[in-house]
């Protein structure tokens, strides 16, 4: 089965077994969580269904691999030419990585 959720204004596609990067969730590691919002649950016969906007008694089952983890660092630069103004600053998104482990349809 595969599954779409939407969890901290994202959507992600996922099968059971798959590791995913995820905004970070307040959970300790090894914690379970359950995704509640699913908008698309496709079967092992290769059937569809496509919620409006969520699909019915659907869930996500996932455990927590890593509570927190920080990206890669991503770099802001603002600019005004012939006015000597310059600002730079770096951000590194937390997110966690969680394992899934069941979708239920």
């Amino acid at each position: 089965m595969e599954a779409v959720f939407e969890t901290g204004g994202k959507q992600y596609r996922a099968k059971a077994g798959d590791l995913v990067k995820v905004e970070k969730l307040g959970s300790e590691d090894g914690a379970k969580v359950t995704f509640d919002r699913v908008l698309l649950v496709k079967d092992a016969n290769g059937k569809v269904t496509v919620g409006a906007p969520t699909v019915e008694n659907a869930a996500v089952t996932a455990e927590v691999i890593e509570s927190e983890r920080k990206d890669k660092k991503v770099i802001i630069f603002k600019m005004k030419r012939r006015k000597g103004y310059r600002n730079k600053n770096g951000h590194r998104q937390r997110h966690s990585i969680v394992k899934i482990t069941d979708i239920k349809a």
